[in-house]
């Protein structure tokens, strides 16, 4: 690896693929630390809906980026990128090897490839004044005009989008830049990373759905529904209230569907995450595809990863 980067070991992959004991095993054989790359787990009190690990999961390894937010907290990815790379570069001095582990692909990819934020501005009174022209209207006449402007953010969304086409152009108006232009400028800083990212994936995709079945059906054993229950009692902001696991299980407490329903589509819900995971990191070429159904064991399954990251 280069002398002048920062080596970072990167574990991603859809929900219930076997992340977290995997890097728990990588620290073990390589003397590292983890840091969390999980939009969710950043909250606290959020721990069965966001599949955060236990302290016996952890195997006494250190764990960064994890239950240190208040779940009513606007919590950035610029802001996620800032202290990750602190801790990066903290374990690094230390000696250790950082492990990167989750499944959040903007902040995987913001991190890694060292996007630079430009100082978030925000015109409310325009925003809103967007969301009614929308409603009366139509979305459609507002991606037009994102596309008399900025034809190639625009060619990439759908009308439907509309926070996304809102946004677009709430940027041009503050600042003067497309948001084009602005991704173009965020990546003219080189990374201080030297990764190898290994994605856990498997060539059997109802192999991975029945995990995450499996997994939906030990997080209701431990306790999902009453942290649930506590979540809508005590509402949260709204970073927050996008973790599946809780406004799946809200149509049951209203007394609109039946419990077997709502955890029916907790499933659907969560395996369709995992497909948008998936989706995400297969776009990075760079990423080592690592298909977990086709080991024997973990053991097997560590030594190939380890593989994969020596030769690197």
């Amino acid at each position: 690896m280069a002398e002048s980067k920062i080596p970072l070991i990167a574990i991603v992959g859809p929900t219930a693929s076997g992340k977290t004991s995997l890097a728990v095993a990588v620290c073990k054989a390589l003397g590292g630390e983890a840091v969390s790359c999980d939009s969710m787990q950043i909250y606290e009190g959020m721990d069965i809906a966001t599949a955060k690990p236990s302290a016996e999961e952890m195997q006494g390894i250190p764990h960064h980026l994890i239950g240190f937010a208040k779940p009513d907290e606007v919590f950035s990815v610029a802001s996620y990128c800032a202290a990750a790379k602190n801790i990066i570069a903290d374990i690094h001095q230390r000696g250790k090897k950082a492990v990167l582990v989750g499944g959040t692909g903007l902040y995987y990819s913001s991190l890694v490839d060292n996007v630079e934020f430009l100082p978030e501005e925000t015109d409310f009174e325009y925003r809103e004044m967007l969301k009614k022209r929308a409603e009366t209207e139509g979305a459609q006449v507002l991606l037009d005009e994102l596309a008399a402007i900025d034809p190639e953010a625009a060619s990439k969304l759908h009308p439907n989008n509309i926070g996304r086409v809102i946004r677009a152009l709430e940027i041009y108006r503050t600042t003067g830049k497309t948001i084009s232009e602005q991704n173009e400028l965020s990546r003219r800083e080189e990374t201080p990373f030297e990764t190898v990212s290994i994605c856990l994936d498997a060539r059997d995709r109802q192999f991975l759905y029945d995990r995450i079945n499996k997994r939906v059906d030990i997080m209701l054993e431990n306790g999902l529904l009453e942290e649930a229950k506590e979540f809508f009692d005590n509402p949260p902001g709204r970073t927050a209230k996008q973790a599946i696991g809780y406004k799946e299980l809200n149509p049951y407490f209203a007394g609109e569907k039946s419990l077997e329903e709502c955890i029916d589509n907790l499933k659907m819900q969560t395996r369709r995450y995992a497909k948008r995971q998936l989706t995400w990191f297969r776009r990075d070429e760079r990423i080592r595809f690592v298909y977990i159904d086709e080991y024997a064991g973990a053991e097997e399954l560590l030594g190939a990863v380890l593989e994969i990251i020596e030769r690197k």
